[in-house]
């Protein structure tokens, strides 16, 4: 019947497809044998729509795609139920109804059976357990809580039955509550519609657009009890004006949506959209009610979207003078959408894009303007290239400089004032706090968004309107204390964080050490002396150790090296700490010094029959060659031959040291450890760095490597994980893959495609507001979506806080500007204009004018430029035209008003 499905598909999409064809797959599709997941997709103007049906009894085996939640358990009560604490080192995000399994559990051991337990009442550190501990034996310690993640099947409706029994509706803004179910009603009208007149309704056509109301209004009055009391006639309307039209915001929106249901269909992972989505945007049309005209085609590719939002926005689209800051996995995606709505294509207008980044491999899973054979050029010239092709009239100029205090000499006054707005593709939230400082500093509106997976959100911040980006902030991530990651792990993280450090020191930093030592050993040496600290010890240690006569020479040298680095390692280091700490050893409080979270370690034995204990040894040894400049044969990579070499290195006996301090504070920031007789160490190490360098060849210097984690054959990760994973065994951690290696040590954000296509759509949804003008606070969106979910939370941006004072009120954005580079009075005598007493007046940590100081009366007639270069001695930079002072003020009782920043123009 349907020969377009030679094989047999997991997911087909369909858009632009009728009701009834579509109806008609759709039944195809949820009976075949295996059910093939269904998609239907359209956009109409601001208008769009999803329907998913994956068949009668789909499988979910991941629901959110989070990594499952776990906690150190601290105490079990032998009640029923039974109450677990666990240890305040993370909150455990447990929710009533999850299953969870314990293991390590000391002393009640009948609760590590790996058995699933329901609990209930979820607290940030506790939980009590469903089960009845009252017969177990007593809690002694240890312990680990896993969250379980069970599957769970889904039962879809059919298009047929769904179109009439829709059930509920996924909402995307709690201000649209009673949006969906009109929107449902619009799309079977407008499919009515092109059944009946054999095409889409017209543009402004106001006969077209009373056809489209008349036909939701007979389809509803025949809904029974599912009829709406109000059909909306004036959103109908836009609905029809824009049903021609497929706007490319709107596209990338649904798209991304759809591209990551088509991943839930074949992979089961993640919860499917179940099963209307409707959104719009009518928020973004123009605030100014336009004649019919404006929406007439011009023969242009943008016919579309006049069509929606009239000719004269359009004209502001393309002579807009934009910042995109950052071209990577969203400024690709702002580039392709801007590009297509014609953005900066106007003689007027420009859009300037800057990155200081090159491209790499791994970016080209989703910065897609970027092919292979652009790996290591800079990001911004490639991707405005590729934005050239598929629009020619876009003016962009691409740069290559970090926006930042140190390039204010490029992104100057000038170059802010004249700008339109700016729209942020960053990764990282310092830059994103400098951007939305500039933005405030001059009032540009700043269009913010991110993603973190299959997350995304979007920030408007609008000038006079809405609190700046930097007026709330997530609190910062919580730091492992270092004395943790380097003598007490109980987290693979925790084992990462060391691996990727000792990887730096060994194979990076060391090297450079030795580099900088030979090419200057006086000031190097010099240098050590004066700081004379245990840093300064311990670095001269690393560069003793690759000069010395045993440094490697040989290829079997190094192999050497790597089987006493074990050694080192992961034996006589975890010796030496339960030596120093042994397993009954109590604190000063006398509790037991090894207690949650802290695990017991043990020493590994190493066998060259173990293939984890080889592969470690092999990526050491290569990677030390590297560093020698050492040639490394193909047979290296042989485990048997690797194995021989190993066994002929001689290890010697481990001795514990007495009296060797470790660090167990948590507020350390440095784990070196001290000595009074450091310059003695210094100074003897240093003599015999003298005696190592008259033995050295002339010319020789070491090779350091850096971290790369995108080959996955210069054994980089590999040593990484091998260190990683070794010291979770001395931990009893769970080990990770290479792959669960390079993600956490890497410092891999995750990014799909998907999140990053919906949050540009989304903004660029805002930029028709922004560029528009006139748009209320409550016409713009912030937005937080979770596409695995899925979740859709949009909401009124936060509203700036107003001051008031007399007459006068201001907020964040006001800033105050005298021009014509007044005199000291003429700036007193401004201030008393708006009823404020001017009594001190700043430059910096400079004082130029106080009313307590008599002499600071001399300076009034003096220019207050000529008094921040003669008081404060500040050069200004030729490209400033401008500089900022802080003025103290009271009103005229006395009291203390708070001003905006005050900006006086002297050019």
């Amino acid at each position: 019947m349907f020969t377009f499905f030679p094989l047999v598909m997991q997911a087909v999409v369909f858009t632009d497809v009728t009701f009834e064809k579509a109806i008609e797959f759709n039944d195809y599709c949820h009976d075949h044998k295996p059910p093939i997941s269904f998609i239907k997709a359209e956009v109409r103007g601001l208008f769009g729509s999803i329907f998913c049906d994956f068949g009668p009894e789909f499988t979910v085996f991941d629901v959110d795609g989070e990594e499952p939640r776990t906690g150190i358990i601290a105490s079990i009560s032998n009640d029923n139920p039974a109450l677990v604490s666990c240890v305040d080192d993370e909150r455990l995000e447990f929710q009533d109804g999850d299953l969870v399994a314990l293991s390590e559990v000391k002393g009640m051991t009948e609760l590590n059976d790996g058995k699933p337990r329901k609990i209930k009442n979820a607290r940030a550190y506790s939980f009590t357990l469903e089960e009845d501990t009252s017969d177990f034996g007593i809690y002694e310690k240890g312990g680990i809580v896993t969250q379980i993640k069970e599957p769970k099947v889904l039962n879809f409706k059919t298009l047929r039955e769904a179109i009439k029994d829709p059930g509920d509706f996924l909402l995307s803004d709690f201000s649209k509550f009673d949006r969906p179910p009109l929107l449902h009603l619009a799309f079977q009208a407008l499919d009515k519609f092109v059944s009946e007149m054999g095409r889409l309704p017209v543009a402004g056509s106001e006969v077209d657009a009373q056809k489209l109301v008349s036909l939701a209004s007979l389809i509803n009055e025949n809904s029974g009890d599912d009829r709406l009391e109000d059909i909306n006639p004036k959103l109908l309307r836009h609905f029809a004006f824009g049903a021609r039209a497929v706007l490319n915001p709107m596209a990338a929106m649904f798209g991304g949506i759809v591209g990551q249901e088509v991943v839930k269909a074949c992979s089961g992972k993640f919860h499917p959209l179940f099963q209307f989505f409707y959104f719009d945007s009518v928020e973004s049309l123009p605030t100014a009610n336009l004649d019919p005209s404006e929406f007439m085609p011009l023969n242009s590719r943008y016919d579309a979207q006049i069509s929606v939002f009239g000719s004269k926005l359009q004209k502001k689209l393309e002579d807009a003078n934009l910042f995109v800051v950052g071209s990577g996995a969203l400024g690709c995606e702002f580039l392709k959408n801007l590009a297509l709505m014609g953005v900066s294509c106007g003689k007027q207008g420009k859009l300037t894009i800057t990155d200081d980044d090159v491209i790499e491999k791994s970016n080209l899973s989703r910065q897609f303007l970027f092919r292979d054979w652009n790996i290591g050029q800079a990001k911004s010239t490639v991707a405005a290239s590729a934005a050239s092709l598929i629009n020619p009239h876009l003016r962009i100029e691409a740069l290559q400089n970090r926006v930042g205090s140190q390039t204010e000499n490029v992104f100057d006054d000038t170059f802010w004032e004249n700008l339109t707005a700016v729209v942020n593709a960053l990764d990282n939230v310092n830059a994103r706090l400098y951007v939305d400082q500039r933005c405030l500093y001059f009032q540009k509106p700043l269009l913010e968004s991110g993603t973190l997976g299959a997350k995304c959100n979007t920030q408007m911040v609008i000038p006079h309107l809405t609190e700046n980006y930097g007026a709330s902030r997530d609190p910062p991530e919580k730091q492992a204390p270092m004395c943790t990651v380097h003598s007490f792990p109980h987290n693979i993280d925790h084992c990462l964080t060391w691996a990727r450090s000792e990887f730096e020191g060994l194979v990076e930093k060391t090297p450079a050490e030795v580099n900088a030592y030979l090419s200057n050993p006086v000031e190097y040496t010099n240098a050590m002396n004066k700081a004379g600290d245990a840093q300064s010890r311990d670095t001269l240690e690393h560069v003793l150790e690759c000069l010395m006569k045993e440094k490697c020479e040989t290829l079997q040298d190094c192999i050497s090296w790597a089987r006493l680095k074990f050694e080192d390692y992961f034996s006589d280091r975890v010796k030496q700490l339960i030596y120093t700490f042994p397993e009954d050893a109590s604190t000063s409080t006398g509790a037991p010094f090894w207690s949650a979270p802290k695990r017991f370690p043990h020493p590994l034995q190493f066998s060259s029959t173990d293939p984890s204990h080889l592969h470690f040894v092999m990526a050491a040894s290569i990677l030390r060659a590297e560093t020698f400049g050492i040639p490394v044969p193909d047979r290296v990579r042989n485990p048997k031959v690797i194995a021989e070499a190993v066994d002929k290195v001689i290890v010697p006996d481990f001795q514990p040291k007495e009296g060797v301090k470790i660090e167990t504070d948590e507020k350390a920031t440095n784990l070196s450890n001290a000595s009074v007789d450091d310059a003695v160490i210094i100074s003897e190490l240093i003599r015999k760095l003298e005696l190592c360098r008259e033995n050295l060849p002339a010319g020789f210097r070491m090779k350091p490597i850096q971290f790369e984690k995108d080959d996955d054959t210069n054994y980089h990760m590999d040593l990484i994980a091998g260190l990683a994973n070794m010291r979770a065994r001395n931990y009893s951690i769970p080990e990770v893959d290479k792959l669960k290696a390079k993600f956490i040590a890497g410092r891999i954000i995750p990014a799909i495609a998907t999140s990053t296509a919906m949050a540009t759509g989304l903004v660029c949804l805002e930029l028709y507001k922004v560029l528009d003008g006139g748009h209320k606070v409550e016409d713009y969106r912030n937005t937080f979506a979770n596409l695995a979910l899925p979740l859709f939370s949009m909401a009124e941006p936060v509203p700036c806080k107003v001051i008031k004072h007399q007459d006068l009120s201001w907020t964040v954005w006001d800033r105050w500007t005298l021009k014509n580079n007044p005199t000291l009075r003429e700036l007193l005598q401004w201030f008393t204009g708006k009823g404020l007493s001017a009594y001190s007046i700043s430059f910096g940590s400079c004082l130029l004018y106080n009313s307590m100081f008599p002499r600071h009366r001399e300076r009034m007639d003096r220019k207050v430029v000529d008094l921040v270069r003669e008081v404060a001695k500040v050069e200004l930079p030729a490209y400033r035209r401008h500089f900022d002072v802080v003025v103290a003020c009271d009103d005229d009782e006395g009291n203390d008003v708070d001003i905006p920043t005050v900006s006086i123009y002297f050019r």
